[in-house]
């Protein structure tokens, strides 16, 4: 776990490199599923740059990516690597320092370590499966009980056909919590709750694992609940996804299922 632990932090420092030289340069953007699913050159780069780091430790192993070619979804068994080379990459179009490469070290679908690098910031986050930390300081889960001082983000862009209900699910938060606020990446979304920085997140919407696998681990390390839309634990093939700092889980679930329904929206 050690070993891998370093590798997972040395790939996505060499990844959030590539991408930082890119950052506030002349970009040629182009879209994926939606025009709100942008891609630029510095994420294949970085991703490629990601590839390469972690297969000079561990030739021939999985790396489940999302630019280019390569599998899309862990596999059922065995060790793999899960990569996000920019998330946030609207942000990082736009000039927003808020994106950040991650890696996960992943075994028979758990992850053991992962590291979300927010170069623009200089932050580190990583796990080495039993504790969290933000720039080689420990760190946990926000300590607050009370409702209405927490901050809670969603974490992940929704499609238009949602659009009703994630304003259901905005409208639920404002009313049970202290403030809403969505950063536009989810991975420092996940992170920023295993720091204690938020005491919640959330999507109802399909995610990926580069979306989601790094900043569950991070938050289970630090202490905090992790579970679907059904108030399950947490697994990559979830639909949904709830984070706390677990002092009141059961409340942040509540708003998510008073717009969503209370269905695990697991993926076929």
């Amino acid at each position: 776990m050690e070993a891998r632990a370093r590798v997972v932090e040395t790939a996505a420092n060499a990844g959030a490199a590539v991408a930082m030289a890119a950052f506030r340069t002349d970009l040629t953007v182009e879209t994926k599923d939606s025009k709100t699913d942008v891609v630029t050159r510095a994420d294949v780069d970085a991703q490629r740059a990601v590839v390469e780091a972690v297969h000079e430790s561990y030739p021939g192993e999985t790396v489940v990516g999302e630019e280019e070619g390569g599998p899309k979804e862990l596999p059922d068994s065995g060790p793999c690597w899960v990569v996000d080379p920019i998330d946030g990459t609207s942000n990082f179009v736009r000039g927003i320092g808020l994106w950040a490469t991650s890696v996960a070290a992943v075994e028979d679908g758990e992850a053991l370590a992962a590291a979300t690098v927010v170069p623009a910031l200089d932050d580190v986050y990583r796990t080495d499966g039993e504790t969290a930390t933000l720039n080689g300081d420990p760190v946990s889960v926000s300590r607050l009980a009370d409702p209405e001082r927490f901050a809670v983000a969603p974490t992940l862009r929704w499609p238009r056909r949602d659009a009703r209900r994630v304003g259901d699910l905005c409208a639920a938060v404002v009313e049970r919590f202290g403030d809403l606020r969505r950063f536009g990446s989810a991975q420092v979304t996940l992170a920023a709750v295993a720091a204690g920085q938020l005491e919640g997140a959330v999507s109802a919407g399909e995610s990926h694992p580069w979306d989601t696998v790094a900043g569950v681990a991070m938050i289970r390390a630090a202490g905090g609940r992790v579970t679907d839309l059904a108030g399950e634990r947490w697994t990559p093939d979830a639909g949904g996804l709830v984070a706390s700092n677990d002092a009141a889980h059961e409340a942040l679930l509540a708003a998510v299922q008073s717009a969503y329904g209370d269905a695990t929206g697991r993926n076929p």
